[in-house]
This record gives structure tokens, sequence and C-alpha cells, in this order.
């Protein structure tokens, strides 16, 4: 299994510089569609369910302080994702990577994995709660049905 540094150096490869929004987010739905397509996580890592949208601390602390990022600033590394988990990223980003970070960030928040993580906090409001690898399985299940 990959890491989300991985997944990240993966994603930044092959679509070069982004803002850290758009790869946390691009992360996130890399994470949930292979719950959906291949029932087990693309990476080990919690997601939490910050103000803007869902974040995972890794991948975080290995951008912090940045606003865009790229390959090199990831150390990661894109050969450890299997041709199942590539296979999955890359209809990630055939399907998201058109969107920009806020775009992305805008939809989590209308997503059940996300408003359920959440709960009853205001908005803004800063947290740590972690998205159910489940409720993920379940809701990106549901899209697959319908396609992206």
């Amino acid at each position: 299994m990959a890491s989300v540094l991985d997944v990240a150096k993966y994603i930044l490869e092959k679509s070069g510089v982004m803002t850290t929004m758009k790869l946390q987010k691009l992360c996130y739905y890399s994470q949930g569609w292979s719950l959906a397509w291949d029932e087990v996580p693309i990476y080990p890592e919690s997601i939490e369910a910050w103000a803007n949208g869902p974040v995972t601390v890794d991948l975080y602390r290995a951008h912090r302080g940045q606003f865009r990022v790229s390959a090199a600033d990831i150390i990661g590394s894109s050969a450890n994702l299997s041709a199942d988990e590539t296979e999955t990223v890359d209809a990630v980003l055939a399907a998201y990577g058109h969107l920009s970070g806020q775009e992305l960030s805008d939809r989590t928040h209308n997503e059940r994995p996300w408003l359920e993580a959440r709960g009853s906090l205001a908005s803004g409001e800063r947290a740590s709660t972690l998205l159910e690898l489940d409720v993920m399985q379940d809701f990106f299940g549901g899209l697959a049905a319908a396609d992206i």
C-alpha cells in the first residue's frame, strides 16, 4: 500500500505545480474512489474534517507553510503505487483535475463523509475529527453506480 506522500508525489508528477488545497482534495478523492472501486484504502493515513475540507495531516506537515507545491517538494515515491492505485488516481485526475482547490473544497462541503465528520460544528470551527472509511466507501460506492 502506498502512503499519502506517494499518492501526492504521483499527482504532482502527472499534473504539475498546484495549490496545497487542491493537492489535499485530490488525495482525498483518490482515497474515496479507491474505497469504492477496489474496496481498500489507497493509503493508511487518516483524513481529518478541517474547516476547509478533508485534510491528511501527514501531507499537511510535508507542505506546511507553502501555498503551491511541486513534485520536488514532496518526499514520496510514485513507484510505490500499484497498477490499480495509479489507475484510480488517473481517473480522479481526469474527473476532478480541472477544478481549483477552492472548487474541490466547496464540493467536499456538500458530501456526506465531511458533513458527518463535522457534525454540529460551526462553519470555520477548528476540528480534527476523522472521516470514517466506511462512510467514505458507502458514499463513493453510491456515486460509482451513477459514474463520475
